[in-house]
């Protein structure tokens, strides 16, 4: 009576402390609490990690738009290069040097055809004696930037000026100029080729500008030259107050009088001219996609949680039955019964009972896969110890001393194992031909790869005959390596097999040797060759002795190494 009376006095304490807030609750409550303790801090890491992620996809924007600059910089040097190197071409026309300047019109005109850029000579006076904007002969006054002409003068070299308003033009243009030193008696002269400001936007629109960024091109002077933003810009101060140095991202606000809203801008500077490409957005603009993500967060968060309400409370009135009998079945599959699936009504719960089917039925069959498995582990292990015993008896009768008998017996070993890891890796689908031979092949093989040709169609072999097999190639290998082609640079081996329907043929033929006499000695690698090969895979064995060479032929009948066919396995 004792006995029995504590039992159901620990229990009762044990449900009391449990309890202690009112005896057991429905599992609504439960899915209530788990809702409530799961989706809060969901909420609170969903927006540290989204901020996170806004600040690394800044980054990453910020990098593309760096290199973006730059891409758009190199673009802009290369247009400017080459307009200095027609320039340098046009500057050799001997129609320039025997001051032909119609000839020389006619020259320039044809070869600027079609570029958007034209050629204006100057005078030291700075007048234009040819602009091939108007026709030749045409009335022609001061150039419209001196400044440029002038420096290229005094410098003697090529220059670059900022934007201005061609007169000729009646546009923004930009020169590259060069000045022209013709021989003594002749009056120098400079080379000028103007080009519109706007044709630039061709080098910014090639850039892939998106969300919110825009690209513009300054001079020095702070002019906008082209812009992918508005092409009205053009000639006019920047509007963003632009610091002198250049290079990471940086907050900057626009020149008094325009709007205040802060962008972000990169600036990279052109090595050839001076000018600045500056790529940039406003602030808003990029901050916009993290505030929409944070609104549809909050938005996604309160249906997630008035949606998980509801379904606790359904659940809960569904859950209560099928869960006991999930539990009576879960025991049941504890003790190896067996267990049966039902067609629960509610989803989830007819799919534990399913997985529980399964679970049971996939326990019987792993034991009985063990079961096959530990047999087959025993049968292969008294197999190699078989293989084993047989190299160390043939090892010793070839061997002189016990020196060499660890060495040669370590080696052997060695091939063995590189054959047993390709049959563990490959198990019931045997092992890849190809793969078995380059892995016996490979500790021998000489650095130089034209020694080494190997071809043959995919075939896989069985264990038993890619041990057999694994084995004659380590004894070829070990040969070829000391007297054979890998012993001389010279040496070529080149190794094929063939498959018909009822052979595989190994041809195995050393090159590139010079053979005094064929060898007497029989080795361990002929009683590999003839006793397990030729015995135990019945094959037809050739070896031939040529003066350039050993050629080993084996004609192997297929069903002594074909693998056998498995589920998963392609065609051998």
């Amino acid at each position: 009576m004792k006995t029995n009376s504590m039992g159901p006095e620990k229990n009762t304490g044990e449900k009391g402390r449990f309890w202690s807030l009112g005896g057991p609750k429905p599992i609504g409550i439960f899915l209530f609490l788990l809702i409530i303790v799961t989706i809060i801090p969901a909420i609170a890491i969903s927006t540290v990690l989204l901020h996170r992620n806004d600040m690394a996809q800044r980054e990453v924007v910020n990098t593309l738009a760096e290199a973006m600059a730059g891409s758009i910089a190199e673009a802009v040097d290369r247009e400017l290069s080459g307009m200095m190197t027609t320039l340098r071409v046009l500057s050799t026309s001997p129609a320039l040097a025997e001051e032909d300047y119609e000839d020389f019109y006619e020259r320039a005109r044809s070869a600027l055809a079609g570029t958007g850029t034209y050629l204006i000579l100057l005078n030291p006076e700075m007048g234009q004696i040819i602009n091939t904007r108007v026709p030749y002969g045409t009335e022609l006054g001061p150039t419209s930037h001196p400044q440029s002409a002038r420096e290229a003068l005094e410098n003697r070299t090529g220059t670059i000026s900022g934007a201005f308003f061609g007169k000729t033009s009646g546009k923004w243009v930009f020169n590259v100029v060069l000045p022209y030193i013709p021989e003594q008696g002749r009056e120098e002269k400079v080379l000028i080729m103007t080009r519109d400001a706007e044709s630039l936007a061709d080098s910014l629109s090639q850039q892939m500008l998106r969300g919110g960024w825009n690209a513009s091109l300054v001079d020095a002077d702070g002019i906008v030259l082209a812009s992918s933003f508005m092409t009205s810009n053009i000639g006019q101060p920047f509007f963003l107050e632009l610091p002198p140095d250049s290079g990471a991202p940086m907050t900057v606000f626009p020149r008094e009088g325009n709007e205040v809203t802060s962008h972000v801008a990169i600036v990279d500077e052109s090595n050839y001219s001076g000018w600045r490409v500056v790529v940039w957005a406003s602030t808003a603009t990029i901050e916009e996609p993290v505030r929409q993500s944070l609104r549809m967060l909050f938005i996604a968060n309160f249906v997630t949680i008035a949606i998980g309400f509801g379904a606790a409370w359904l659940l809960g009135r569904q859950i209560a039955g099928p869960v006991r009998k999930l539990a009576r079945d879960a025991r049941r599959l504890g003790t190896g019964e067996p267990v049966e699936a039902v067609a629960y009504p509610i989803a989830e719960v007819a799919t534990v009972s399913t997985a529980l089917a399964e679970a049971a039925r996939d326990r019987k069959k792993a034991e009985n896969d063990i079961r096959l498995l530990m047999r087959e582990v025993a049968h292969r292990s008294k197999n190699q110890l078989t293989v084993v015993s047989s190299m160390a008896k043939q090892t010793a009768r070839s061997a002189r001393t016990l020196k060499g008998f660890q060495d040669a017996f370590q080696k052997r070993l060695f091939g063995l194992a590189r054959s047993t890891d390709l049959l563990i890796a490959g198990g019931a689908a045997g092992v890849e031909l190809r793969e078995l031979l380059l892995a016996q092949i490979e500790p021998f093989r000489p650095v130089n790869e034209k020694q080494l040709s190997v071809s043959g169609p995919a075939f896989r072999l069985s264990n038993q005959a890619a041990q057999t097999i694994g084995l004659a190639a380590h004894e070829l290998s070990t040969n070829a390596s000391k007297y054979g082609a890998f012993a001389s640079p010279e040496g070529k081996l080149s190794l094929s097999w063939t498959v018909d329907d009822e052979y595989l043929t190994i041809n195995w033929r050393e090159q590139g040797l010079s053979l005094r006499r064929r060898p007497t000695r029989r080795g361990f690698g002929t009683e590999i060759i003839e006793r397990m090969v030729g015995g135990t895979l019945d094959a037809e064995i050739t070896r031939n002795f040529h003066s350039t060479g050993l050629e080993c032929i084996f004609k192997i009948p297929l069903e002594r190494v074909r693998a056998e066919r498995t589920a998963g396995v392609g065609p051998f």
